[in-house]
């Protein structure tokens, strides 16, 4: 992979992190950690969480802190969804009032002084609301002055929500969903390549379950990779802007992952997937 990292802010980060969503789904805490350790021994200084991903008693913000990683390592979290205990997925939104206790919150299970990205994401699982993030995105911009914040980013977001989150305060990344088998948002990555905004999307891997396309798996039988590695690969490719954070709770899906850093598309392999 050419032009493998990205210039966030004042950190510099390869593009291929690790999300930790599916991180709670492993056996148990030494499971997780292993996972966690292996990806940092594998180039993985970018790790992406949230308070909200827990499972099966483990949370992913609790088994980072545990894992004791340096500062080198940037962590990135996302503030803005409500979910509770028995639901499996977050239903609805914090009231703007309750943002900086789910900070501070970020800040006590991560067990940092400051946290190095804090995305603002409005709106549910469905498509982006249209509805103004100013108010909500001052309370994140606030928080930076004050600096318990390094740097700000917005997810799940339309084009003019992100314009309104820029007039803010500056904005460093956008996370919204984005795989290369279904490239709905490129007007969003390209304003994010214009401007030097890292765009990271969620579900890189298609979302649930891996995309049945024929396409990603004819280049990935012709490249001798699979398709985690194709998708990845090809949305590294895209844009050098874009970065690409995939998740797991196993070793072994890990190292698969990571290996798409390995693989080089050609221009007629990206067409094939366009």
């Amino acid at each position: 992979m050419t032009n493998d990292t990205w210039t966030l802010g004042d950190r510099t980060i390869r593009r291929l992190g690790f999300g930790a969503m599916r991180l709670p789904l492993a056996d148990d805490r030494d499971a997780a950690a292993g996972v966690l350790r292996r990806a940092v021994d594998l180039g993985a200084d970018h790790i992406d969480t949230a308070a909200f991903y827990f499972r099966n008693g483990l949370a992913a913000n609790d088994l980072i802190r545990d894992a004791a990683l340096g500062p080198e390592i940037t962590i990135a979290t996302k503030v803005g969804p409500a979910r509770a205990p028995d639901d499996p997925y977050p239903t609805g939104q914090l009231p703007t009032d309750a943002l900086r206790g789910e900070v501070e919150r970020n800040l006590r299970e991560l067990g940092r002084d400051r946290l190095d990205l804090v995305y603002l994401r409005p709106g549910g699982i469905d498509v982006p609301t249209e509805d103004s993030i100013a108010e909500r995105f001052e309370v994140l911009a606030a928080l930076r002055d004050e600096g318990l914040i390094r740097h700000l980013g917005v997810s799940h977001v339309t084009l003019p929500q992100l314009e309104e989150a820029r007039s803010i305060a500056p904005v460093v990344a956008v996370q919204n969903r984005f795989d290369v088998s279904q490239p709905a948002d490129t007007a969003m990555l390209a304003v994010c390549e214009r401007d030097g905004i890292a765009y990271v999307p969620y579900f890189p891997l298609g979302g649930f379950g891996l995309p049945d396309d024929p396409r990603v798996a004819k280049v990935a039988a012709r490249v001798g990779a699979t398709v985690p590695q194709v998708l990845l690969a090809g949305l590294l490719a895209l844009s050098p802007a874009a970065l690409a954070i995939p998740g797991t709770s196993s070793v072994a899906h890990l190292e698969e992952n990571m290996g798409a850093a390995d693989v080089v598309l050609t221009g007629a392999d990206m067409a094939e997937l366009a």
